[in-house]
């Protein structure tokens, strides 16, 4: 074999790994082939993911920048970045980054690549629940519909959003993101399960009822489905318009 297609191998062996999440197993291909071809900036950003992972923010911090210094268009290398060095209290340097790499995309709908997307979409939502565990209601809702701008399709996130309505007691603006999470995804589980609350919540219990039943049908082994329905149906359980347990 050459030393070309070993090197082949041992990236598509390290990638192979690394889509699976089998961090421990990519690293030491992925390493040896940056060593071998250190002109790939992509597999300097997955050692860069690799070692973040594993709490190694300086080794991440020099992966994802040796990244960006062979490609410096490369957005989701510098997203990466900016998480790291936010990580690594180096936040002046974090905004700088994270700034560039968003105004590398104005004027260019299309410049952002779906994982940037997702990518910082997941960063607005993480405000977002910080915010939200602080009860910044406003401030949650921003950085929500924020990542929503970018990624519409996100289910997870429209749960999310919904939840923080709840909260605020903004019940039908939550039956609202519930919905859209259903229709986006009608197998999603989290939609259902906080609409069928959201609607007991409004003092509509078949409604309720009928979410949690369909949550069974997909999984029949749910435990808040079933735990809700057996609620429902104790003659001493919650009436409907009261809360129940999340």
């Amino acid at each position: 074999m050459s030393s070309s297609d070993r090197v082949e191998q041992l990236i598509a062996l390290g990638r192979e790994h690394y889509n699976a999440n089998e961090y421990e197993r990519a690293e030491p291909y992925l390493a040896e082939a940056a060593s071998a071809r250190p002109s790939f900036p992509d597999l300097y950003n997955m050692l860069g993911v690799i070692y973040h992972a594993q709490g190694r923010f300086s080794d991440a911090e020099e992966a994802f920048e040796n990244a960006l210094r062979l490609n410096p268009r490369y957005t989701e290398a510098a997203l990466n970045l900016s998480v790291t060095y936010n990580d690594r209290g180096k936040y002046e340097k974090a905004r700088d980054v994270y700034t560039r790499a968003v105004s590398a995309s104005v004027g260019q709908p299309n410049a952002l690549d779906r994982f940037a997307r997702g990518k910082l979409a997941n960063m607005h939502a993480d405000l977002g629940a910080a915010y939200a565990g602080l009860a910044m209601f406003d401030e949650a809702v921003r950085e929500y519909s924020k990542s929503l701008d970018l990624c519409p399709e996100f289910a997870d996130l429209r749960v999310r959003l919904g939840n923080v309505y709840r909260d605020m007691g903004m019940f039908h603006a939550a039956v609202a993101e519930f919905e859209h999470a259903k229709k986006l995804r009608p197998d999603f589980v989290p939609a259902r399960i906080h609409l069928g609350v959201t609607m007991f919540s409004l003092g509509r219990r078949d409604a309720a009822m009928a979410e949690w039943h369909e949550v069974l049908r997909i999984d029949p082994s749910n435990k808040r489905a079933q735990l809700y329905i057996r609620m429902c149906n104790d003659e001493n359980g919650p009436q409907p318009g009261s809360a129940l347990p999340r």
